[in-house]
């Protein structure tokens, strides 16, 4: 198993941090591998809803992938898993609020699966894994970009 986590400090209340996590059609504003995501079951921002996410590949093709909201609690905390694509991840976002914004800390974990897991006796996917993940729980300085408002000059 890989995982990686990374945390920020983000200077809005910890419900519109919550709300934008939870409408997985934002991912593209922040995610750099995702380029598309729509709602393919459930209701938007719920426990149980899947998303659709267009990913892009080594090769530079459009992957489909899609996620599941598995957990909510409202301002505190978000859990997901992918059902379907190119990697089983899962994972989540935990918020906590903090005199000067909102703490979000970003965890992912991956588990490779079949013959995956049988062939990486030498934990050479792994290591590729754990280097993915941290890469994209960093992005999480992107979305504290997003989200933040910019100074007025």
């Amino acid at each position: 198993m890989a995982f990686a986590e990374h945390e920020v400090l983000i200077r809005r209340d910890a419900m519109a941090v919550y709300l934008y996590l939870m409408d997985a059609t934002n991912l593209p504003a922040w995610r750099d591998s995702v380029r598309s995501v729509k709602l393919v079951q459930g209701s938007a921002g719920a426990k149980g809803a899947v998303y659709r996410k267009m990913v892009a590949g080594r090769s530079g093709l459009s992957i489909p992938a899609e996620l599941e909201i598995t957990h909510a609690r409202p301002g505190a905390e978000i859990q997901f898993r992918v059902i379907s694509g190119p990697a089983n991840r899962s994972g989540g976002y935990y918020l906590s609020t903090e005199n000067d914004g909102t703490r979000l800390r970003y965890a992912l974990e991956v588990r490779p699966e079949g013959s995956f897991a049988f062939m990486d006796r030498f934990g050479i996917l792994n290591k590729m894994a754990q280097r993915s993940l941290r890469s994209e729980v960093a992005q999480l300085e992107r979305l504290k970009d997003v989200l933040e408002p910019q100074s007025v000059s």
